[in-house]
């Protein structure tokens, strides 16, 4: 829940603020400085234990090469028998997995720093925070049991220290967990302590924590009028602190609280003003969030276009959360499934053979049937084989029933193919269900047919959106231009059948290509469906979006690989939300040979 999410980005900058002395803020421009003298190579003993600890403290550019720092420093106290830089090692190695999303990996390092730091008890600083992060792991991991656990671990050290202001953090991290488990009253408990013990150290933003996230248990009991209060009053110290992640997650609560009185349109403004901060500083999580609850918002407005919109973007950005890791468990819970049912399959089939086999050594009768038998097994056999290839890719199909598993892949080059209706939520408010579905069956069987005939893979439709790649399970030779080409006579058919006295559709169709690499994988145990995600999908879609009725719009990427084969209008430098400005062109038709 957004509590969680909140308190765990900050708690972790007050461990380095008072345990990290020499480190008061991560700075990417001393991570700069510092490489430089890393690289040179000059220091030795307790100075390369200093600076590698302050390297990889303040490298937030490069995860990797934080994780790498990190070990480096880990090599080095070893050697040194150093356990306090030893934790430190470990405490950032932690940090830095974390941040590339191995919430697994991360909890590891988490509980090497405690144990470490538990060795030595003059470490009692470094003990509580490195239990205070084990917990938040836990938490982000809805593992509340073992959160609460590590929590009074953390809480019960860091009482025993002075560090007043990690020890309010981790207080208020616990009252989040409570939060996230509808625990109100004793989830306040945990934030009136924190408030206090903030107010004690004069932790103005701190403060501002306490009152937002009091406010939310107030939103969620139904106290709106304190709630709202506390918020605003939050929300006003952090743009102080242009602590945009925060006021963003509180505007979000507001909008609760709006939807809560039945006032829509204020609701809507607030996640307005917390998705367009999340636009301007690149807040992932909040563009998901926003864009789900507009879309929802709209809907129930009726304004099913701007809906429609929205929906598109949270999928979009809900989509460039996953990262391969995540992609590959899920995958495999997919197919362990599969396998499962592929053995029971199997055991069937040999079971009907075995009892095939003693029915032919009793009469050529039964021998008759026997043979029937097998017939119907292998058709069945057949249809269910057909089902699968029509759910996944045939290479993915393949490997599926070979090995028992299929991995997520990254492929470095493949082009995206987006499509949607002009005017298609408007037009079809007037239609019945059962129309609805037969005019969207009629364009889509057509495209299916088009992709199908030049060698690409349908992915998924959206609604009236229509999305295909090229590249990835088909050959990989000339994928764009082949895209292209489907692009165009999808394009012609569009036009025609609008052009077409005897039918009543009149749509325009919008398209957006965009060529680069995506990750290609299954998803989820059931309802499953093969999948792409990356920027690629991110930006074809924004090629979609930009484009116009009955046109064809390509990235500059795409286009430096179809230049020769088609003729194409530049359109120059377009600005895209949260892209800058991109280069952009239409295409108009196939080059003669």
């Amino acid at each position: 829940m957004i509590a969680k999410k909140l308190a765990y980005k900050y708690i972790l900058g007050f461990f380095y603020v008072f345990i990290i002395q020499t480190c008061p803020a991560q700075d990417q421009r001393e991570a700069d400085r510092l490489a430089t003298i890393y690289e040179a190579d000059t220091l030795s003993g307790q100075d390369k234990l200093e600076l590698l600890k302050n390297l990889a403290f303040n490298e937030i550019s490069d995860f990797d090469k934080k994780q790498a720092y990190a070990q480096e420093l880990i090599n080095l106290a070893e050697r040194a028998q150093n356990i306090q830089y030893l934790y430190y090692g470990h405490y950032i190695k932690g940090d830095a997995i974390q941040y590339r999303g191995d919430l697994d990996e991360a909890l590891s390092a988490y509980l090497k720093s405690a144990e470490v730091a538990a060795s030595q008890k003059t470490l009692l600083n470094e003990k509580g925070a490195a239990y205070g992060a084990v917990a938040d792991i836990y938490a982000m991991s809805d593992n509340h049991k073992n959160a609460m656990l590590y929590y009074d671990k953390a809480i019960s050290t860091l009482r025993q220290t002075e560090d007043t202001i990690a020890l309010a953090s981790f207080i208020l991290n616990a009252g989040d967990a409570l939060l996230n488990n509808k625990k109100f009253d004793s989830a306040l408990a945990y934030f009136k302590e924190s408030g206090a013990l903030f107010e004690q150290a004069d932790y103005t933003i701190g403060k501002a924590y306490y009152l937002g996230n009091t406010g939310m248990v107030y939103a969620y009991t139904g106290k709106n009028s304190i709630a709202e209060n506390n918020i605003n009053e939050a929300i006003e110290i952090l743009e102080a602190y242009e602590d945009y992640y925060a006021i963003s997650v509180y505007l979000m609560t507001m909008a609760d609280i709006y939807i809560e009185k039945g006032d829509l349109e204020t609701a809507i403004n607030y996640t307005q003003k917390s998705l367009s901060l999340a636009n301007r500083y690149g807040l992932l999580e909040q563009l998901t969030d926003a864009n789900e609850k507009l879309a929802e918002l709209y809907d129930n407005k009726g304004q099913k276009e701007i809906a429609f919109k929205h929906y598109k973007d949270y999928i979009v950005h809900r989509d460039s959360l996953l990262n391969l890791e995540t992609l590959q468990r899920q995958f495999d819970e997919r197919t362990e499934f599969e396998v499962s049912q592929k053995q029971i399959e199997v055991e069937l089939l040999e079971e009907r053979t075995k009892n095939q086999r003693i029915i032919l050594g009793f009469t050529a009768l039964l021998f008759a049937g026997g043979l029937w038998f097998y017939r119907a097994i292998s058709t069945e056999k057949k249809k269910s084989d057909k089902l699968l290839l029509n759910i996944l890719p045939e290479d993915t199909a393949t490997e599926l029933k070979t090995h028992g598993k299929v991995k997520a892949r990254k492929y470095e080059a493949v082009t995206v193919f987006f499509s949607d209706f002009k005017g298609f939520t408007s037009y079809s408010e007037n239609l019945s269900p059962e129309e609805l579905v037969k005019t969207v069956s009629f364009y889509f069987s057509k495209f299916d047919e088009i992709i199908d005939n030049h060698g690409l893979e349908k992915i998924k439709t959206i609604g009236d959106a229509y999305m295909c790649v090229g590249g990835i399970h088909d050959s990989k030779e000339a994928h764009a231009q082949r895209m292209v080409s489907a692009a165009l006579e999808i394009a012609d058919f569009v036009t025609q059948t609008k052009s077409d006295t005897t039918s009543e559709l009149t749509f325009d169709i919008r398209i957006g290509i965009h060529s680069g690499p995506v990750v290609a994988g299954v998803v989820g145990t059931k309802k499953f469906a093969y999948d792409i995600w990356g920027d690629t999908v991110n930006v074809a879609s924004r090629m979609e979006s930009m484009s116009e009725p009955g046109r064809i719009n390509v990235s500059e990427t795409t286009y430096q690989l179809i230049k020769q084969d088609f003729d194409c209008e530049p359109r120059g430098e377009i600005s895209v939300k949260n892209r800058g400005k991109l280069q952009m062109y239409f295409v108009n038709n196939a080059v003669s040979a």
